[in-house]
């Protein structure tokens, strides 16, 4: 059996999804639905089970689930709020939680896939390498990404990076991220802003070496996300800590031209003020460096951004289609 966390969730929904691809359906999902929308991203996908992360936990520490029985875990369970500030919440859900049960798995010999994140880049001035030199000299500009980065650094400083795999997640986007409200993708927020005829604004740049609107991103679709992460299931002798992006930074302009291109609309960009209390805590640039994940293998190229935008705004958001 595979163990996926966060299983309703966004990434890890579609981790299900790309499983029943291959025709896996042995797979025991970790998360709580909660009284939102999240439990429609599992409508269509079939699994054995779907148990609530402390029923899981307990499980494991009173012997319930037989380590024998469990083939992989993919950690996507965590709280991906960038704008949460209860750093005691975060700690515990995604480091405490993370540590006790990476440890279980390799305690037990069993595969282990968490997510991490470009978060831990912070401003980027350290640049966007993750080998393990540049991993410990990070400096995350929010609690969440601390939060992630501390996960990373217990990972480097026990040793484990020779025994999981920890993925680096840059700025997923497609379905299934209905429910996450503000930390849905700028490509549902534009389109729906759009689509009601209000347009979407882009923020201002606060900073002289960025015009408006080319603060850049590495925009990675959801599908070639899913597909990384098999990557890393299939091939359990490959590990460390590796950056899942596309390698290639796009500015929110073109992200938007994208959006309206889609809709077959004539593009219209107007720009509004940073809040304030975002502007020192926001990332101007964000970049992939996937070589080294090439250099483990994973040879499949990275949808481009116009492509991978009209996929996921005329086949699901103009449908309001899931995975399936």
């Amino acid at each position: 059996m595979i163990v996926v966390t966060g299983g309703a969730g966004c990434i890890g929904s579609a981790v299900v999804w790309a499983l029943n691809k291959r025709g896996r359906q042995d797979i025991l999902i970790v998360d709580r639905l909660g009284s939102g929308e999240k439990w429609k991203n599992l409508v269509s996908l079939r699994y054995h089970d779907i148990v609530r992360p402390d029923a899981f936990i307990s499980g494991l520490s009173g012997g319930s689930f037989s380590p024998g029985g469990i083939e992989a875990v993919i950690h996507m369970g965590a709280c991906s709020s960038t704008t949460e500030t209860n750093a005691d919440y975060l700690m515990e859900n995604n480091y405490a939680w993370t540590v006790s049960l990476a440890g279980w798995c390799l305690t037990h010999a069993i595969r282990c896939i968490y997510a991490s994140s470009a978060a831990t880049y912070g401003d980027g001035s350290a640049g966007y390498s993750d080998d393990e030199a540049s991993c410990t000299q990070l400096k995350p500009l929010n609690v969440y990404g601390y939060s992630k980065q501390a996960f990373d650094l217990h990972v480097i400083n026990r040793g484990w990076q020779h025994r999981l795999a920890g993925l680096k997640f840059f700025n997923v986007f497609g379905p299934n991220e209905y429910h996450k409200g503000e930390m849905r993708s700028v490509i549902h927020k534009a389109w729906q802003s759009i689509s009601s005829g209000s347009g979407y604004p882009l923020f201002r740049s606060h900073r002289p070496d960025f015009a408006d609107g080319e603060q850049r991103r590495d925009f990675v679709w959801l599908k070639d996300v899913a597909d990384v992460i098999l990557f890393f299931l299939d091939h359990p002798d490959i590990n460390g800590i590796y950056n899942v992006g596309s390698g290639t930074a796009s500015s929110f302009n073109e992200l938007l031209s994208s959006v309206y291109l889609a809709m077959d609309l004539a593009p219209q960009i107007r720009y509004v003020d940073m809040p304030s209390h975002l502007r020192e805590r926001y990332q101007y640039y964000t970049c992939a460096d996937i070589s080294r994940l090439r250099e483990a293998g994973y040879t499949a190229p990275f949808t481009p951004l116009q492509d991978a935008v009209q996929e996921y705004v005329r086949e699901y958001l103009m449908k309001g289609a899931w995975l399936s």
